[in-house]
């Protein structure tokens, strides 16, 4: 195999490109919990080497925190390090990087893996304090220096003259900065790009949901009727996945698969930018279209009978780890239970849809949960 991965994430992906697995077989797979999941405190450990990192953490969080309660403190970073639960604040994991000392680079891997996105640069709290972490500073002096800055109204779609690319553009701007008097410039020159969205995701998300609304292409004789946003759900992102949100009887499996997944409430606010584009979704969408951003009737050399399983599935990790990383999102992770079953979609046999194969695994994995 030529995709770099490391030697459990490998295995993984081995397994399921030569395992001639089943969709029941997949299932199985996944109900027996043979997938060596990647915790939170496990990522932590891998990059802060030393035995104190509760303390270290604890100690951190009551000086950011002085009006906190010592047991209070603890107890929140014991849940996190058990695995109870994680951070759900992006502040959090911004904390954890300044406590620990980590890299912009591990911050952001670490970001990507619990939340979906990375370092979000267009929006001005974030790309202030990866630069305070990237210049060997604290936590508390770019607090102090965000503070002082003026508030971003917030960009949440593309303007006349923007490109979608926009966040690269002002990330590197960010990274000439040299000192604080550069950093304080760069920020009032961007701060009427600055946005809590991630535009670009919305390119990918558009072009593929348009294909779903309009089933007939624009140069067919017969013009099919468009589809609503539920007939959208719930012919294609569906999936079986059970729609009622009690979820006290699911397994660990179960919760991370079904967790966030879309419904057309979310549908029609992402549509309207009042929400950003999930990963999950982006992924989803990437399936149930055979990832046709050009159309149906573009051709793709994929789709020769000379090319075999290996290189189709290859191809499509590189296409979509490509689209992931361009939308500042993680990238595959075969020991993620919702990626697993992604690279098991996408190893649909040619005569197969890759939708197909992932609602099989699901109706199966939840046929005992209420619908």
């Amino acid at each position: 195999m030529s995709v770099p991965l490391t030697k459990l994430s490998a295995a993984e992906y081995d397994n399921i490109l030569y395992g001639q697995m089943t969709p029941s077989m997949a299932v199985n797979y996944l109900r027996e919990g043979r997938i060596p999941l990647r915790s939170f405190a496990d990522t932590l450990c891998g990059m802060y080497r030393n035995p104190d990192l509760a303390d270290r953490l604890i100690r951190f969080y009551k000086l950011t925190e002085p009006q906190a309660s010592h047991e209070s403190v603890s107890r929140r970073i014991r849940n996190w390090l058990t695995g109870r639960n994680l951070p759900t604040a992006r502040d959090d994991f911004f904390r954890i990087a300044f406590a620990l000392e980590l890299s912009e680079a591990q911050l952001n891997y670490l970001l990507g893996a619990f939340t979906g996105y990375g370092v979000q640069y267009r929006n001005g709290w974030e790309a202030v304090f990866v630069w305070f972490l990237r210049n060997g500073l604290d936590y508390r002096q770019a607090l102090d220096f965000y503070q002082e800055l003026p508030a971003a109204e917030g960009a949440e779609q593309l303007r006349q003259g923007w490109t979608s690319q926009l966040t690269h553009e002002v990330q590197n701007e960010f990274l000439l900065a040299q000192n604080l008097q550069d950093l304080r410039a760069c920020y009032i020159k961007n701060l009427p790009f600055f946005g809590r969205l991630h535009l670009r995701s919305y390119y990918y998300f558009e072009r593929y949901l348009d294909q779903l609304i309009h089933p007939a292409p624009a140069w067919a004789e017969e013009k099919e009727q468009d589809y609503s946003i539920e007939t959208v759900m719930e012919s294609y992102l569906s999936l079986q996945m059970p729609a009622a949100r009690k979820r006290t009887s699911y397994t660990l499996i179960q919760k991370l698969i079904k967790q966030n997944w879309p419904n057309a409430t979310a549908l029609k606010n992402i549509r309207n930018h009042q929400e950003d584009v999930p990963r999950k979704l982006l992924m989803l969408l990437y399936v149930v279209t055979e990832n046709s951003l050009n159309g149906n009737d573009a051709y793709r050399e994929l789709d020769e009978s000379y090319i075999s399983q290996e290189e189709r599935v290859e191809d499509h990790w590189w296409t979509l780890n490509a689209m992931l990383s361009d939308c500042g999102m993680a990238q595959l992770d075969t020991r993620n239970p919702f990626d697993w079953l992604i690279l098991y979609a996408i190893s649909a046999e040619e005569d197969e849809f890759m939708s197909d194969r992932m609602e099989k695994v699901i109706a199966s994995l939840f046929a005992e949960q209420p619908q």
